[in-house]
């Protein structure tokens, strides 16, 4: 069953591999270096754990949202890796692998995902564990932090760092929340986790069909657009 996983998607950069026995990570606070680094995460915990690329089952990695270069990162590298070694991939939600962290190191059942979007924006998800297993309530969003419309009910788990990139958010929702981890960020380790549940879902895809998910439409204005903007 091992599952190699890779995420590029914030200002953090990991790897892990997952097996039966054990899951072995990489991770690290690297902005502006994913490029340089993630390879040589990959090759590290493949040989933690005793593998080969060819061994590996499939080749998971956070597909977004997130940062419009560190997404194109992941999935040029996990397509490019899984071509090689004719694997499937597995796309993975950036905003649910932080809810899957909270779920499995803090025992919560329903999260309140944030991640900073910059442009006074923040990428949303709300999340709860049914059956076991992370489930997506509504739809994956990106909106400014006043536009969020918080559920009516409390105890609530609020993960990743829009909540200290906007403390306004933070504020509002205080009432819902029975905790917050407002500094966390993606990690492969979890991406590898949902996607476990997924290869076993029969969700792989051929390496070909590798997509991020960028939610942000417009991603930054166009020349003709800044040179208009400056002539007005």
């Amino acid at each position: 069953m091992p599952i190699l996983a890779l995420d590029t998607s914030s200002d953090a950069c990991s790897a892990s591999v997952l097996t039966t026995t054990a899951c072995f990570t990489e991770f690290e606070m690297t902005p502006r270096a994913h490029t340089q680094l993630i390879l040589p995460m990959v090759e590290s915990v493949l040989k933690q754990a005793s593998l080969r690329l060819v061994d590996i089952d499939a080749i998971a990695f956070g597909r977004g949202p997130g940062a419009f270069t560190g997404l194109r990162i992941a999935t040029g590298v996990a397509q490019g890796l899984a071509l090689a070694a004719d694997k499937p991939v597995l796309p993975i939600s950036t905003l649910a692998a932080l809810a899957q962290q909270a779920y499995q190191q803090r025992q919560a059942s329903k999260f309140l995902v944030a991640l900073d979007a910059r442009m006074g924006e923040v990428y949303w998800g709300k999340y709860a564990v049914v059956a076991g297993q992370l489930q997506l309530l509504g739809e994956e969003q990106v909106l400014s932090p006043s536009a969020i419309e918080l559920p009516a009910s409390a105890d609530w788990v609020a993960v990743g760092n829009g909540w200290s990139a906007y403390p306004e958010l933070a504020e509002h929702a205080a009432p819902l929340l029975t905790a917050s981890y407002p500094d966390w960020l993606p990690s492969a380790e979890f991406i590898a986790q949902l996607a476990w549940q997924d290869y076993q879902a029969g969700k792989a895809l051929p390496a070909q069909q590798a997509q991020p998910i960028y939610l942000r439409n417009k991603i930054a204005q166009t020349t003709q657009e800044r040179l208009a903007s400056k002539a007005n």
